[in-house]
């Protein structure tokens, strides 16, 4: 048990999936897992652990934000040994050919700030993704034939961003999509000797501002979950 996660030892697995929303962490451990078992509910952020075709897999929700994902990203690597963590979320489109419930993998992020940027003081550090789980991520796409997108995101610290100035240049500079945790969580990984990759579902379209509707979103995630499995243990 840590601060923040009330598991026992050996209640959470190597390989975890971080979706943001605790209730999307159930309705994926439901829908993918073979007998899951709730193993978290502190502060009604669930995890739970159960199998994918024999292998131990958790999904707990990370929260909004990267201080949110922080906190438990930290708590799952040294207190409960993660090797593997791969963010599962939605993000929103920066670019013309990137449409809804595209798959986007995030190859790098960038950020205004992130929880740790005090460590690094004036350093710019470029938070990338496991190159294995990336190539896995795409591999497996490709075989689905699902449209992925492979490259630069932006994670943000705000959801309700007043910087058009800023979206035009990351547009202009090819960045793919916005999200607000992987930054964070590639941090971290880098720094605990760990994988990370995020597997994002484009929801929303900065661009043309279509966006899918609420009943849609679960239904069109499905891919992205299967996805960052077949990665997880490619």
């Amino acid at each position: 048990m840590s601060i923040h996660i009330g598991a026992e030892p050996g209640q959470i697995a190597e390989t975890v999936l971080l979706p943001g929303d605790p209730m999307r962490a159930q309705w994926a451990a439901e829908t993918f897992l073979t007998d899951p078992v709730c193993i978290n509910r502190i502060r009604g952020m669930l995890g739970f652990t159960g199998t994918w075709r024999g292998h131990r897999v958790t999904i707990h929700g990370s929260g909004m934000g990267m201080p949110s994902l922080s906190i438990y990203a930290n708590e799952l690597i040294r207190d409960f040994g993660a090797r593997t963590l791969i963010r599962i979320g939605s993000a929103g489109s920066m670019q013309p050919h990137v449409g809804l419930r595209d798959i986007v993998l995030a190859m790098t992020a960038s950020t205004l700030s992130t929880p740790s940027r005090g460590i690094f003081r004036d350093l710019n550090f470029a938070p990338c993704a496991d190159f294995g789980l990336l190539s896995a991520a795409h591999a497996a796409a490709t075989d689905r034939g699902i449209a992925a997108h492979v490259g630069g995101i932006y994670s943000s610290d705000v959801f309700y961003d007043e910087r058009p100035d800023l979206n035009e240049q990351m547009t202009r500079h090819g960045v793919l999509a916005v999200e607000m945790e992987a930054a964070e969580l590639y941090i971290l990984a880098a720094r605990h000797g760990v994988r990370a990759l995020a597997v994002l579902t484009v929801s929303d379209h900065l661009l043309t501002g279509a966006a899918l509707p609420p009943a849609d979103r679960e239904s069109s995630f499905g891919d992205m979950v299967e996805i960052a499995l077949e990665a997880a243990f490619a």
